[in-house]
């Protein structure tokens, strides 16, 4: 009984002599946070997507302060949260325009031809391994429709709809984690402003591409000549807008013989 008494005890003093070290050791060896790092962290979404270009927004929090990174680059934050970073760190906000993602495909279930059924993986880069690797659709630029944009989006803003992906511009913050997820790589991002856009990703010419598309860009350069403001451009076979010369006048899309020009303000899309 003795024993076993000293044996308790002695664990006792050892651990006490333990805890006593170990608690000098992290007093010691602390490495001390700055609290504006916390402060920052505390006003930053969370939502840890890498669009600022850093791991999380941990990392951020700290790279602003140590490192002098931008107070602007919080996306999802967009720029009442930069404001508050440039409050914490006491500079001036520097205004971000808004952007979103934009899925170059419209080639909808019934408007693109499929080579073969796909049964495999619900996934995109799963898919793309078949067919030579450009997947089942018979446009090897086009949107595979498996989704993995959707399981990514940390928003919630990508849903599947008659075969491709599309983007809810309301929910979309612009982090671009789709667009890192895309083994087609046509998920691109346009300002939230933007009324017209083209959402074709097909280099082929004219006419091999109405061979499987009835909606993709024929490369026909209507819209090129009708632009007065030098926004829009054939290129590689398709219509390419430059948004910091387009004034979303929307002249071209009405012109468009697919209609693929698409104005938010005139509704084309349904027409």
């Amino acid at each position: 009984m003795i024993n076993i008494l000293y044996a308790v005890l002695s664990l006792g003093v050892l651990g006490g002599a333990f805890g006593l070290v170990l608690a000098f050791a992290a007093k010691k060896f602390a490495v001390e946070v700055d609290e504006r790092q916390a402060a920052i962290e505390e006003c930053l979404p969370g939502a840890n997507c890498g669009g600022c270009g850093y791991a999380g927004c941990a990392a951020y929090a700290s790279a602003v302060v140590s490192a002098g990174a931008p107070i602007n680059v919080c996306v999802p934050g967009g720029n009442e949260t930069a404001a508050q970073v440039a409050s914490i760190m006491g500079v001036e906000a520097q205004e971000t325009e808004r952007c979103v993602a934009l899925v170059k495909c419209s080639g909808t279930t019934g408007h693109m031809i499929k080579r073969f059924e796909y049964s495999g993986i619900s996934d995109c880069f799963s898919a793309m391994r078949l067919g030579g690797g450009n997947g089942a659709n018979g446009c090897k630029y086009g949107c595979l429709g498996f989704g993995s944009c959707v399981k990514t989006c940390p928003f919630g803003a990508i849903y599947l709809e008659d075969g491709i992906a599309h983007v809810d511009h309301e929910k979309c913050t612009g982090c671009m984690t789709c667009a890192k997820t895309c083994p087609k790589g046509i998920i691109i991002k346009v300002p939230y402003e933007a009324d017209v856009t083209v959402a074709c990703s097909s280099k082929d010419k004219g006419s091999v591409l109405r061979k499987y598309c009835d909606l993709g860009c024929l490369g026909c350069s209507i819209c090129e000549k009708l632009c007065e403001y030098d926004a829009i451009h054939v290129e590689d076979g398709r219509a390419v807008i430059d948004y910091s010369k387009c004034k979303s006048c929307g002249q071209c899309a009405p012109k468009c013989p697919r209609k693929l020009i698409r104005d938010a303000r005139l509704n084309t899309e349904n027409e």
